[in-house]
Formats: structure tokens, C-alpha cells, sequence
């Protein structure tokens, strides 16, 4: 499915989710990608990272776009949508974390079915007990990797999410019974199949993308989104100009207002914005 733009599009914000979007499997941003987001920043358009990696896991690719030092590449969503960096300042400007009640409802049941649980910060990846799926993630996201044996008491003060890794299947089974438990007190969703997500209620990447974009005074209506995958609905559904990827699931496919013609291995991001924004 490919769904291109008539004519040329005016976004003031392009936001970028990272993994099977702006990356290769490699973990690299192609050459032509990067220029095209250069030059994009080049003509006042704010480049903005958005991923559910915590910020360290996300600095690696800033620093490959070369926009930090920049007001254009300023901004940094991290951790789908739960914290937004202003790198000028190295503050977080915005924030939300899932209540304690929460965490503790989704540790328990995890516990029932034999599922660690990790809870982050900007530089290091929590976990209950020591396992593959967190060093995984550790290792994807370039973070500390540290146990807490007292992992109930380390979740009282909340945390911005709670990730949940294990086998596909019970992590899908788990996932559709947290979304009935849970309905209205927190999002769920997997960001991969292994990857069960738990965030804030009325918090996502889509959320944090509208709270910048009035922060920095430009109308939703100008805001522009890649994704590719479920943790990406929420501003593929928000954003004036919503943008999936081709390798992406066909579900974002649907529901974007637009289809890249080339993959995340294709320089997808770089073709759609040389040929409709630049």
C-alpha cells in the first residue's frame, strides 16, 4: 500500500520514531535520510526524535544528525512519549509516569505467569531478576543494566513505563487481559512481539508531539510523523501529517495519511521528504 501526497507539503515539526523507521536494521540512518533531515532543519523545520528508548538510548542517533547545537534539533520524546529532553538545557521539560497502583497490578500479574518486569531512567534499564529479554534491551538501547531485589518498594514513587518482555504468544494473551483490567488507567500496548508497554493514561507519542508543538507555538495542523508500528498509533492518529512506513504494519498503513514508496532499508524517511517537503 502507498499513499502519496498530491501536492507539497508545509510541516513546522517532523517527528521520527526510530527503530524500523528512521533506522536500518543495522541501527543506522542512511546517508541520503540524513541530509534530507538537514536540510530540513535548514529551512526552520524542528527534527525531533521520538522513540520508546529511554534519552541515552536515543543521543546515539542524535549526534548522527549533527542538529543538536541547533534550536531546530533541540527536542528529544523519549520513552513513547512520557518525557520530553530539551538537549540545550539538559532538563526535561515534560513528563508523566504510571501510578504505583498500576505497576503494582501489572508486576503481580507478570509474576503469575513467570514475566520479568523493568522500570527505566535516562541512563539505566531496571529490572526484577536477571534475564535475556532485559539484556536485550539494554544492549539495543545502549543503557546501564541494574537488578532490584526489592523491585515493589523501587516502584512506589511511579515511573514513566513499565516493560514487560517474554514469549510472543503469552505476551499477546497478556496484553488483551491488561488492556480490559486497565482500561482508562494506563495504555497498554506491545512495541514489539516480545515487548509488552504499559505508559500513563492519556499519554503517547502522539500526546507529547501536540504538548510541544504548542510549546514552541506551531498548530497541530503542522506537524508531520514516520512510524511503522503500535507504539507509534497515538501520533500517527494526531499529527497533521501522518506518514507510515511501507514495511510497516498494515494496521498504521491503514489509519496514516500517507505511505512511504521506500522501506526504512531504502532511505523511506529521506525519498518522502526530498520528493514532498523540500
Amino acid at each position: 500500500m502507498i499513499k502519496l501526497p498530491s501536492e507539497k507539503l508545509d510541516p513546522k515539526l517532523i517527528a521520527l520514531d526510530l527503530d524500523d523507521t528512521l533506522l536500518t536494521k543495522e541501527l543506522k540512518i542512511t546517508p541520503i535520510t540524513v541530509k534530507a533531515l538537514r536540510d530540513a532543519a535548514a529551512k526552520g523545520i524542528y527534527i525531533v526524535p521520538c522513540s520508546g528508548r529511554a534519552e541515552n538510548g536515543i543521543l546515539q542517533f542524535v549526534r548522527t544528525l549533527e542538529l543538536a547545537g541547533t534550536k531546530e534539533g533541540r527536542y528529544v520524546i523519549a520513552l513513547n512519549g512520557s518525557e520530553i529532553f530539551d538537549l540545550h538545557t539538559r532538563t526535561t521539560i515534560y513528563s508523566r509516569k504510571v501510578p504505583f497502583d498500576v505497576l503494582e497490578f501489572v508486576y503481580d500479574e507478570a509474576l503469575k505467569r513467570g514475566l520479568p518486569c523493568q522500570v527505566y531512567n535516562s541512563t539505566t534499564t531496571f529490572a526484577n531478576i536477571d534475564n535475556e529479554f532485559t539484556h536485550i534491551d539494554a544492549k539495543l538501547c545502549k543503557l546501564n543494566m541494574e537488578i532490584v531485589p526489592e523491585f515493589r518498594e523501587f516502584l512506589k514513587p511511579g515511573h514513566t513505563k513499565m516493560l514487560v518482555p517474554g514469549d510472543e504468544k503469552v505476551i499477546a494473551e497478556f496484553c488483551a487481559f491488561l488492556k480490559r483490567e486497565l482500561d482508562g488507567r494506563a495504555v497498554i500496548f506491545t512495541s514489539k512481539p516480545y515487548f509488552l508497554e504499559v505508559m500513563p493514561p492519556n499519554c503517547g507519542k502522539g500526546e507529547a508531539i501536540e504538548w510541544l508543538a504548542n510549546h514552541l507555538g506551531i498548530d497541530n495542523s503542522k506537524t508531520m510523523a514516520f512510524g511503522d508500528s503500535m507504539n507509534d498509533e497515538s501520533m500517527i492518529r494526531m499529527t497533521g501529517y501522518s506518514v507510515a512506513m511501507c514495511n510497516g504494519l498494515e494496521y498504521i498503513q491503514d489509519i496514516a495519511k500517507f505511505v512511504t514508496r521506500k522501506s526504512n532499508e531504502e532511505d523511506g524517511i529521506g525519498d518522502f521528504i526530498n520528493s514532498f517537503v523540500l
